[in-house]
């Protein structure tokens, strides 16, 4: 037996010099270094033994061994964890859409910046292809052509804008070849714009000739209307031989008690372009009204209180501005006269205190004259701002009629005063040329 054994182990030992116990050591060892190296079959020293894979990690190979490939070993680790492979194919699915998602948005971001540079650079490129090319020859000089939107403003400065609508005013015109005068009819006006806050307008008409303007008319004041009916009619004596340079002009104004009246709009007719072998009736549209130079003769603020049962009407002379340079000096000695007049005579007379070197003057001097009710719609309050003078006349800077048939803003103070009886009623006149109100008074007669 022994001598079988022997002959069997040294035909496939290769230390055939080896008792039997070492040679059973060395086969262990060679499962053992089997095992570290990821080889599961048995020694072959050892028929019918079997070892289980497990793994060592710190334990050395033999120098002519491979180390183990990389996933094997990430899959023996991912074993080791004890997850279910979904759970890893899931976790991996994931990881690989989130690295995606990053890849994408930096790939975005990129373009949209080269598409940035791109269009900055066809912007430059057509600044300067138009710099270099949108020039015209013009004389031997290059002249740069102006910008499409230049041009578009400049078309729509150019466009004729509407005009605005000023309202219409029907009139007549008549001359009288045996008194040598010029009949002038203001019917009515229609389509005024509203002037005032409350939406109307409280309108009159001023006419005159020009180019000397010594005459002047004045319709009455119409309250808060757009339409208003005047029916008045006004004469200028002009002989037919000078009445071929005259222009009538026909201003149509809106009546402010305590500011200056605004002009609403005007008509003009050359007198040369006019048929007086007929009377003329026509309605004319009103034409954009040129500012009137004032004739700096001044302005005089007063108030009216008339008392129906006492039979008393009281005028206060408050205080006047801007009054002509009546002396060498440029100042003026204003004081004011005040007349009670019926018919074109001079019933009472009444006059302030004189204040020196001014043209704005401050009086609050009261004055009352003794009117009975059925003669208050008869009478007239004639106000004259006159310059004192020690030597010679005293001169007349300007004059105010006021009265039942007194016109414009006069006529529309006198009616205030008897619709608000026992009331003080306050408000500012324009003076006037004193030849023009003398002769308005005696057409008054």
């Amino acid at each position: 037996m022994e001598q079988q054994w022997s002959t069997r182990d040294a035909s496939t030992s290769p230390l055939p010099f080896l008792s039997p116990p070492c040679q059973q050591f060395r086969s262990e060892s060679a499962v053992i270094a089997q095992i570290m190296t990821g080889n599961h079959r048995a020694a072959p020293g050892a028929p019918g033994s079997s070892v289980a894979p497990t793994q060592m990690p710190n334990a050395t190979t033999t120098r002519g061994q491979k180390q183990p490939h990389i996933p094997t070993k990430f899959m023996s680790e991912l074993r080791r964890t004890h997850m279910p492979s979904w759970a890893v194919a899931a976790l991996c699915m994931v990881s690989l859409c989130v690295v995606l998602s990053c890849a994408v948005c930096v790939w975005r971001k990129c373009l949209k910046k080269k598409d940035k540079d791109k269009e900055k650079e066809k912007k430059k490129g057509k600044e300067k292809s138009q710099g270099d090319f949108d020039t015209e020859m013009n004389g031997g000089f290059i002249k740069p052509l102006k910008d499409e939107g230049k041009k578009e403003t400049e078309l729509l400065d150019n466009e004729p804008k509407e005009e605005e609508k000023l309202g219409r005013l029907h009139f007549t015109l008549d001359y009288n070849f045996t008194d040598n005068t010029l009949v002038v009819g203001i019917l009515q006006a229609a389509e005024l714009p509203a002037m005032d806050v409350g939406g109307s307008s409280d309108p009159y008409v001023k006419l005159f000739l020009l180019p000397d303007k010594k005459k002047k008319f004045e319709t009455k004041v119409h309250r808060k209307t757009l339409d208003p009916n005047f029916n008045e009619t006004f004469s200028f004596k002009v002989p037919y031989t000078e009445l071929g340079g005259k222009t009538l002009v026909m201003t149509v104004y809106d009546f402010d008690r305590f500011s200056k009246h605004d002009a609403i709009g005007a008509v003009k007719i050359p007198m040369s372009s006019v048929d007086f072998s007929q009377s003329l009736q026509e309605w004319r549209d009103l034409q954009k009204a040129e500012k009137e130079e004032s004739e700096r003769l001044g302005d005089v603020c007063l108030s009216l209180r008339y008392v129906p049962t006492a039979g008393k009407l009281t005028v206060v002379i408050l205080e006047a501005k801007n009054l002509k340079k009546m002396d060498v000096g440029g100042l003026s000695d204003p004081y004011v006269k005040i007349h009670l007049m019926q018919n074109g005579k001079r019933l009472k007379k009444k006059k302030t205190t004189i204040k020196k070197n001014t043209l704005n003057p401050y009086y609050n001097e009261s004055f009352s004259f003794e009117v009975p009710c059925e003669q208050i719609e008869k009478v007239q309050i004639a106000v004259t701002v006159l310059d004192y003078d020690k030597i010679g006349k005293n001169d007349a800077i300007g004059k105010v009629l006021l009265g039942g048939n007194s016109t414009g803003k006069e006529q529309c103070h006198w009616s205030d005063m008897l619709a608000n009886p026992r009331r003080p009623i306050a408000q500012w006149h324009s003076l006037q040329p004193e030849d023009e109100v003398n002769a308005l008074i005696s057409n008054k007669k």
